[in-house]
């Protein structure tokens, strides 16, 4: 008997008049059909404390602008019919977010704490208003998790389509590209962190979400922090038949993530988000490789300088040896202690201004046996071409999370 048989669907909203109706109407042409959509329509209220006059009057009508448009977002979902809708309003005058208490990791986390009375095995679905996805997606991620009752959650592939503006276009094929280049690389050093996190692609049953403690409330960045609980705890699925197309739009509302990039153009995402040598993954791989090791004995491994830095010790392993007593355990807890945060910045401590952005792209394109573009260029190669090379790193991603992680232990 399965194990899931009911889905809750939980979606922030900020300014998603536009995006409202496509999502229902996807939502109306699911196969499957036993799903309760769960929204929360929130904006933060405006800031009483605020003492510059021009400052605090271009807030209040910013604030008035966003209060119309989740007004006419909340009319819409209350007059939906034929959707099951739990709608949570932090829009409404007096209800918007306080203080510190503001953003898409809060909507997140009321939403699922909302959830939280539908019981253990009630099974989130993780999306964003202006997502789409196939009519028989929900079928499919509930099939998927009903294979794997013990995995603690799935991260969807994701595919950001392309708009009618050119600029937009080549910004946002140059994050993603960053995005797969990255995660390629961890699927082939098989890295226990090997995940894309989007808050529009997370699945996961509430009894996993309680284990883990819960999202971290933050301001962006809280789905990462979410995928790396999972994946420290149990089983983290990769891979399902299926896909979820978020739009690649130009967005202010998190410090950071696609959106943002995107708002800075192909020049901004090359300053903040490079490609990293492939040296530098294969560095991670062989710390990975020496933890059986390390609980013999104190070695130095590759990543070991920047650890002490990051950690502040010069005992990097000594105080796990003394609490885990088992070579099997130690292993466990070195893979917590180097995480998914820990990898990404000793990634980011690798390159330096001599780092070529061309070569470390170029250098991943023989490891999945596929031809170097060398043709390429971010700035002026056609619209096409760059999507051509994006689709070939997504094939092979999903090649790689169909052969590689579904599922892992």
């Amino acid at each position: 008997m399965a194990r899931y048989k009911h889905l809750s669907i939980a979606v922030p909203m900020m300014a998603e008049r536009d995006n409202v109706e496509p999502l229902l109407a996807a939502l109306r042409r699911q196969t499957y059909r036993h799903f309760t959509l769960y929204c929360c329509v929130n904006q933060p209220e405006p800031d009483a404390t605020a003492t510059a006059p021009t400052r605090h009057s271009f807030l209040q009508e910013e604030l008035l602008q966003l209060r119309r448009n989740n007004q006419e977002t909340l009319q819409i979902l209350q007059h939906e019919t034929e959707i099951p809708i739990h709608i949570i309003d932090r829009s409404s005058p007096g209800k918007g977010w306080q203080g510190k208490q503001t953003g898409v990791g809060w909507a997140r986390k009321l939403l699922f704490e909302a959830i939280a009375k539908e019981g253990d095995n009630e099974l989130i679905v993780s999306l964003d208003a202006d997502t789409s996805f196939p009519d028989d997606y929900l079928q499919r991620v509930c099939n998927e998790m009903n294979r794997h009752e013990e995995a603690f959650a799935l991260a969807v592939p994701y595919y950001h389509p392309l708009g009618n503006d050119e600029t937009t276009n080549r910004a946002m094929l140059r994050y993603e590209l960053y995005m797969r280049h990255y995660l390629l690389n961890l699927l082939l050093i098989r890295s226990p962190y090997a995940f894309s996190a989007l808050g529009s692609a997370m699945v996961f049953p509430f009894w996993s979400y309680r284990r883990v403690g819960g999202i971290t409330p933050l301001q962006g960045g809280e789905d990462f922090y979410l995928m790396q609980k999972f994946a420290k705890c149990g089983t983290l699925l990769r891979h399902v038949d299926s896909c979820v197309y978020p739009q690649g739009r130009v967005s202010h509302r998190v410090p950071f993530g696609t959106g943002p990039a995107i708002a800075t153009g192909v020049e901004g995402i090359r300053s903040r988000y490079g490609f990293f040598p492939i040296e530098a993954y294969r560095q991670v791989q062989e710390t990975f490789r020496l933890f059986p090791t390390l609980y013999e004995e104190d070695c130095e491994t590759p990543m070991s300088p920047f650890l002490r830095e990051a950690l502040k010790t010069t005992d990097l392993w000594g105080s796990l040896r003394k609490n885990f007593p088992n070579r099997e355990h130690f292993v466990r807890a070195c893979i917590e202690r180097v995480d998914g945060l820990r990898i990404l910045q000793f990634l980011r401590r690798c390159q330096n201004e001599e780092s070529n952005e061309m070569t470390a792209f170029f250098d991943l394109f023989p490891r999945l046996q596929l031809e170097i573009p060398y043709d390429v260029s971010f700035d002026a190669s056609p619209i096409e071409r760059l999507n051509n090379i994006r689709n070939q790193l997504f094939e092979k991603e999903m090649e790689l999370r169909r052969n590689i992680f579904s599922p892992i232990g």
